[in-house]
């Protein structure tokens, strides 16, 4: 099975990407919402993170501008997250191609065996804080810049447009595949 990492920054059109692939009927992870499932699930994650981080779990936002504190987190989580992602691929059954979204997977070594392809959405920086208010005071906190994508694509238009790039690079993966 081939898995493609969908990455980029904030407010890029990840998520957007992730439903309308989901809605095409494709395979894929996401992330974020797994990471909060997992603090759930996951005995004793929610103390791990704690005491790596040395603040209640309620303080959590303050990774966004403490590396250190992220990277304590990071320790504690991504392990787990690893071991989600395994499950869910194992249960994926016959399936040719599913996807992988994350912020961030791609800056990670951590991850890097977790795919085979990685699929960057980007938008300029000006809609991108239009579209989240949370995205000048995060954009730090990642470094979508560094990866070396497969494939770049532009989500600065209409809703339409960006779906419309996203069919058309289905359609070529099943002519190169």
């Amino acid at each position: 099975m081939k898995t493609v990492l969908i990455t980029g920054g904030i407010a890029s059109g990840k998520s957007e990407m992730r439903k309308y692939l989901a809605s095409l009927g494709y395979p894929v992870y996401d992330c974020d919402s797994r990471v909060k499932a997992l603090y759930e699930v996951v005995p004793g994650l929610k103390t791990r993170v704690e005491e790596a981080i040395g603040l209640p779990f309620s303080q959590l936002g303050i990774i966004f501008s403490d590396s250190a504190k992220r990277e304590a987190l990071e320790a504690v989580v991504y392990p787990e997250l690893i071991k989600d992602i395994h499950a869910w691929k194992a249960g994926l059954g016959d399936a040719e191609l599913c996807f992988i979204e994350s912020a961030i997977a791609a800056e990670k070594p951590l991850f890097d065996s977790e795919y085979d392809e990685i699929w960057m959405v980007s938008a300029p920086a000006g809609l991108r804080m239009k579209r989240n208010p949370l995205a000048a005071s995060r954009m730090g906190a990642q470094n979508p810049q560094a990866v070396k994508a497969d494939v770049l694509i532009e989500n600065s238009g209409s809703l339409e447009d960006f779906h419309s790039r996203i069919l058309n690079l289905l359609k070529q993966y099943k002519t190169d595949y």
